[in-house]
């Protein structure tokens, strides 16, 4: 599970998440572009994997601006020499009834979601295919991407559409060495999701307590939260993955909560 002599494109890298796949693809041996809508937050990460001995960059991007994302992704390849993986990982929540879900909130959360992993994607293939080098590209999903929960319609929809994206890629990519897969956490203990805690407990009308308890891992055979190792490991195990043997699928990782 080594990332030596690849450069990795990562979003969402300043916190949670996408923070720990960058540490992780660092210390298998990437070379890092540490992409975030928080410039000052990409650059900070960026400087403590330098001052650990790993060649990093922090890029300030807001992926659902075309323009941005492509001028970030050229900007890490003239910079670091190349791009072989892309994590699309950027991700936003807001938790409401359909029947009071207000259509900028709807739009906004589309964005992040999908415009940002289309053109994320888009940008990263066009560097693969003109270094002859192929690549890896991975998308955040969720157990949303397999199941439905209330409050979360914009969210969900998003997240299934991460799948259908992902086997499109892995067909038309395939002809140039380009794989692309899915990871799909649990509930992950970052500020996203502690933001959501208190938002349910009041739509819900139940504690955070219980929405932790009796909404969040209910379905866990463990009541364990899924943790930011958990899914950087499994983000390794894709991107390092030797083979187009791994490609266009989607890998749960919830401690039980969604069995396939």
């Amino acid at each position: 599970m080594r990332l030596d002599k690849k450069v990795a494109f990562i979003t969402g890298a300043a916190s949670g998440i996408g923070k720990r796949i960058a540490e992780v693809f660092a210390q298998a041996g990437a070379t890092v572009a540490v992409a975030d809508l928080n410039a000052d937050g990409a650059e900070a990460t960026a400087a403590r994997l330098r001052a650990l001995g790993h060649r990093a960059v922090g890029i300030g991007v807001d992926i659902t601006q075309e323009a941005e994302v492509d001028a970030a992704v050229a900007r890490a390849v003239a910079e670091l020499g190349g791009l072989d993986i892309l994590v699309s990982n950027a991700g936003i929540q807001t938790v409401a009834p359909l029947v009071e879900f207000r259509f900028e909130d709807w739009k906004k959360v589309l964005a992040v979601h999908l415009d940002g992993a289309f053109l994320t994607a888009r940008a990263a293939m066009r560097q693969m295919v003109a270094s002859g080098h192929g690549g890896s590209i991975l998308f955040m999903g969720s157990v949303h991407s397999k199941e439905a929960s209330v409050l979360k319609a914009p969210y969900v929809t998003a997240k299934h559409g991460l799948e259908g994206l992902a086997k499109v890629i892995a067909k038309e990519g395939a002809s140039h060495l380009i794989r692309a897969n899915v990871i799909c956490p649990g509930f992950v203990r970052t500020p996203l999701v502690d933001k959501q805690i208190p938002e349910q407990a009041r739509a819900l009308g139940i504690s955070e307590d219980e929405v932790v308890r009796k909404v969040m891992l209910k379905d866990t055979v463990d009541g364990e939260f899924t943790t930011v190792d958990d899914v950087a490991r499994v983000a390794l195990m894709f991107a390092a993955f030797p083979t187009q043997a791994l490609t266009g699928q989607s890998l749960v990782v919830s401690h039980g909560w969604f069995m396939q």
